[in-house]
Parts: C-alpha cells; structure tokens; sequence
C-alpha cells in the first residue's frame, strides 16, 4: 500500500501512544528497549493497534538514541532494525509502517536514518520537535538517498499555539510548506484534542500538503510517581471528528490506546481527504480597531529621544523611585525604563514596577525582560498581562548569568535568547496583538571582539521586530567610534548610554567588575576619594555631558541610567 494513493481517497489513522499501551504490560524495561529485549511484547503492541484500526502505525524507535539506550552505534542499529522489523511484521501488506524518529536523538540522526533507508523504509515522521530548522539538513539528506521515502515532520505545541522555542504553529506549518522535501506536517503532544483542535482553527495557510493531528489524551497528572490520564474515549474521538476537518492523518499521542484508536474509526467519516485546502483564521485579537503605533517615539520624528532607567527598589519600599519618576514626568523624557534583576541579582518585578508608575504617574514606560528566569509558558503570561495593563513598549535582553555564588541553588532558564524572545513577540503582534502592537527593541554590544557578528545580531533583531536599541554606557572614545561605525551600517533607532558615575568608588566597581563597559583611566583620575558626595556626582554629570557631545552627531536619543535612582543627579541632567 503506498501512502501517496491512500490519502486521495481516504484519511488515514494511526496508531496511538505506543509507550502509554506498552506500559500496561508492567515489562519493568523502556518501551525501545523491548525491541532487542522483549520483542513479542512490542509486537503485541503494534498488532493491538492494528486490530483497532490503525492503518499506518509508527515504530518503537522515538527515543531510540545512545544516550537513552545507553548502547554503542552498532547496538543503536540493531535496536532499530529490530523495530523495523516488527513493525512490518505485525503490519503485513495492508498496513503503513512509518519509522518514528523524536528529538533526543539529534546526536544520532543521520546513524538512525541511514540503519531506516538501509531497512528499506517508505516514511519517515519526525514527531514533537519544537522547531524546523534543525532537522532540514536531515530531512534532505534523506530525499538524497531516496527522493521516493515521505516525509512528515510533527511539532509540539502549547495551548497557544506555541512550541517550548517560542515559535507558533503557523510559522512551522509556512515553512514546512515552503520546504518540497517535506510532503506532510501536523502537531502532535504537548496539548489535548480540544486545545489542538484551537490551535488549527486559528491556522490561515493555503498548502496541498498533507496535515496531521496527535493529540494526547488529555492533560496528565501524577498519581505514586506515573503520569495518569483521564479515561475519556468518548469525548476524544468526538473532538476527532472536528479535527479530521483540518487534518489528513489522524491518531493519537501520550495517554492514548487502541481504544482510543478504535473509537476514531467508529466515530470519524474517514472517506473524505483533504479537507483542509484553506485553514480558515479565527479572530484572536484582545483588542479591535484601526491599528496603531505605542511605541514611546511614535509621532516624535527628529527629536532626540529621552529614555531614562530607573532601578526597581530591592526592598518593599519605592518612594525614591517614584519621586525621581514624578520629577522626570515633568521634563522632556519620553519613557522611564525598568531593568530586570540585573547581574542575576533579585529586585522588585520590572513589568510590576512599570504598571505602578505608569498608572500613579502617567508616564511611558519600558519593563526589560530578561531571557534568563522565566520559562516561555511565564514570558507569554507576563506578556499578556503587561498588555492588559497598557504596557507596549519592552527592552528585550538575553540577560547576565546568574551569580557563580548562586548556582548550585538558582538555575538560569534561557528558553530564549533575544533574538527568539523578539521572534515570538513578533509572531503575538501578528497573532493576538493585531490592532495595537507591543514595541520592543534590544540591546547593543559595542564590545564585541567582532563587531561585524554584533552587527549580523542586529539586523537578525529588527528582522525579528526590534525598532530600537539601547547600549551600555559609554565612556571610552574607541567605544564611540564603535558605535559610530554600527549606526552608519543599521537602518534603526540607537539611544547611547548615558552613566554619571558618582565616585571613585563607582567608577572603579564599574570599571573592574561589570563585564563589557570600559572606563579609561583619565576619567576615574578625575575622582579622588577625598570628594564630598556633591563635588563627586558634579564631576559625573560633566563626564556624562562631555559624552553626549561626542555622540550628538549619530545618536537618536540618550539612555540615561540614574545611580540609585538619586533625584539629584536627575534634575541636574535632565532639565
């Protein structure tokens, strides 16, 4: 049976969770290594499937990998012709036998596709991948070997729609389109039939390609150490008939069993194909209207921009802050910025902060979110309700590791860099923040030993979105040459960083112990530690002006970052 025939005239189902049914057997050993170790129990498996009704089942090979198997290369072969090979024996000729390949096995793909071709295999699925772009050279290096062998390549989504990089289903589902060497892409884990059934509703895509659909059973829980799923074939295989509407290949993935296989060929007309020709896109907006522009320079065309960062307080209590926000509300400064646990070390939440002072003050402001301690599912959730509290304009940064003295306690997370954090921020303003879009822009490394790759880095962030861009503040002359030379290569905003130090002692803890500013020597001898605090900050606010004459001529705006959120050294500078 060839799968290309077969779906013209019919859809096609697949098997279910093939760990979820094998784990009922209590064989006390990892569902792929029963391929050399147990294989009749994972040919009962298969054949249980297909007495359900599967038509094309997948073989026991998702995690087979070293790493998991803890084998040698030529164990690793043996393990997938072994799975191979029951496979097709429990499969016959009436049954499609698609080599199953998951995303752990990176290390191992080009070992586990060529022992596949070698097996003479005629699909090849690449099931919960959380992008594309790693598996296109494998995908076509297999089109190499043998142009004739399908492709399906499935991803896992949330229930927004998004995978654990933060890239939305439908940019998966553009670009495996645009790929000839895939011939069909879906979704499968990550979510239940109600949720995945949501994200292809919301899907807005011309293709020919064949779709699938896998969701898992339900959403687990864990019961003496197992994940436990509800026992919901009824309500499952109704959804099914819903998501037959956008998908070719249907089946099932974690939590799912030959029951539940059976009650899709029960309840599911599986003799219309393609019926998904055009993916009919759903509103999602929050908000309705014209479409407009909130970033904090919209409408301010030639001015030189004021943006001014002020520390969100350690401790509970904020009254410094707001009263240097308060006086700044009454000059000519267009945003106040709000950094995120700088150098890893804990403050009060800039998004929080940034609400406080926008509604008490009235006031642009600009949370930063850093990469580095929030997992995509907190980002998305942070992102939603910094919307729903009128915040548009964001800094994205990648952000400091966390302290080597905090380490073996606090974790940094990283789903993200900032060029994906702002891929995923792009991919909301096109999806759910149609009509009054987040700002966002990011960061710029002049000290860069290559500064052509900080510029590549650049151009990928306002590829990915990014209207501007704040840099660490400047002291050296070589450090402004650099950024001189960067703005006459990039089409954007850049506002310099503007810092008056406030003693010798500032100058010095910046100098030696903050990664990535440079503070010549001329400058820190223009401090001594003699000075009073007054005569001290007086020689940072020169310093800090003598800057900005140096950057006049090539920058957008100033950044101005307050030490301690002093108000002094705010009226002085900013008047």
């Amino acid at each position: 049976m060839n799968i290309r025939d077969y779906i013209k005239n019919k859809k096609l189902i697949c098997d279910g969770a093939f760990g979820t049914y094998f784990s009922t057997f209590n064989a006390g050993i990892l569902p792929e290594k029963a391929n050399t170790a147990a294989p009749e129990l994972v040919l009962s498996v298969h054949r249980e499937y297909i007495k359900a009704g599967a038509n094309l089942i997948r073989t026991n090979t998702f995690a087979s990998n070293k790493i998991n198997l803890g084998c040698t290369d030529d164990e690793l072969k043996a393990n997938i012709k072994s799975a191979y090979s029951l496979a097709k024996m429990a499969a016959r000729d009436d049954v499609l036998v698609a080599c199953d390949i998951g995303p752990e096995s990176k290390e191992d793909f080009y070992t586990i596709v060529d022992t596949f071709i070698e097996c003479g295999a005629e699909i090849i699925i690449f099931e919960t991948f959380p992008e594309v772009d790693e598996i296109i050279p494998v995908i076509k290096y297999i089109k190499s070997k043998n142009k004739g062998i399908f492709i399906i390549t499935q991803f896992c989504v949330n229930q927004h729609g998004y995978t654990e990089e933060g890239i939305s289903a439908l940019r998966l589902f553009e670009k495996c389109n645009e790929i000839d060497e895939i011939d069909a892409f879906g979704l499968n884990c990550g979510v239940g039939p109600s949720h995945l059934l949501d994200v292809l509703k919301k899907i807005n895509l011309e293709t020919d390609k064949v779709i699938t659909a896998f969701p898992n059973a339900s959403y687990p829980a864990v019961v003496q150490d197992r994940m436990v799923f509800l026992d919901n074939i009824n309500y499952f295989s109704e959804i099914m008939v819903d998501i037959a509407g956008y998908a070719d290949i249907i089946g099932g993935c974690c939590g799912t069993t030959p029951q539940y296989i059976k009650a899709i060929g029960e309840t599911v007309d599986i003799s219309v194909s393609f019926s998904h020709h055009s993916f009919k896109k759903k509103g999602t907006a929050l908000v309705t209207g014209d479409e407009k522009h909130s970033g904090f320079f919209a409408g301010k065309d030639g001015k030189k921009l004021i943006a001014v960062e002020l520390d969100p307080p350690k401790g509970s209590d904020c009254t410094t802050l707001m009263e240097t926000a308060n006086y700044l509300k009454t000059k000519d400064v267009d945003v106040i910025t709000f950094a995120d646990s700088p150098s890893g070390r804990t403050r009060a939440d800039s998004v929080l902060m940034s609400i406080k002072v926008a509604k008490e003050v009235g006031i642009n402001v600009m949370p930063h979110i850093c990469c580095r301690d929030k997992n995509a599912i907190a980002i998305s959730s942070l992102l939603l309700g910094a919307y729903i509290n009128d915040i548009r304009n964001f800094l994205v940064i990648t952000g400091d590791p966390v302290p080597s003295t905090a380490r073996d306690s606090i974790k940094g997370v990283f789903n993200f860099d900032s060029v994906r954090l702002m891929e995923y921020m792009q991919e909301m303003n096109n999806e759910t923040f149609i009509s009054d879009k987040l700002c966002y822009g990011g960061a710029i490394n002049y000290d860069r030993r290559n500064i052509e790759i900080e510029i590549k880095r650049i151009e990928s962030k306002i590829k990915a979105g990014a209207e501007f861009f704040l840099t660490q503040p400047v002291f050296d002359d070589k450090d402004i040459d650099t950024l001189k030379y960067i703005r006459s290569r990039v089409d954007t905003k850049i506002l310099v960083g503007i810092m008056p130090l406030v003693s010798i002692r500032n100058a010095n803890f910046i100098k030696n112990e903050i990664t990535g500013i440079s503070i010549p020597d001329d400058i820190i001898n223009r401090f001594n530690s003699d000075m009073t605090k007054t005569e001290s900050e007086a020689v940072g606010i020169e310093i800090a002006r003598e800057v900005m004459e140096k950057v006049e001529d090539f920058a957008d705006g100033f950044y101005f970052m307050i030490p301690f959120n002093r108000l002094s050294i705010a009226k002085a500078l900013i008047k």
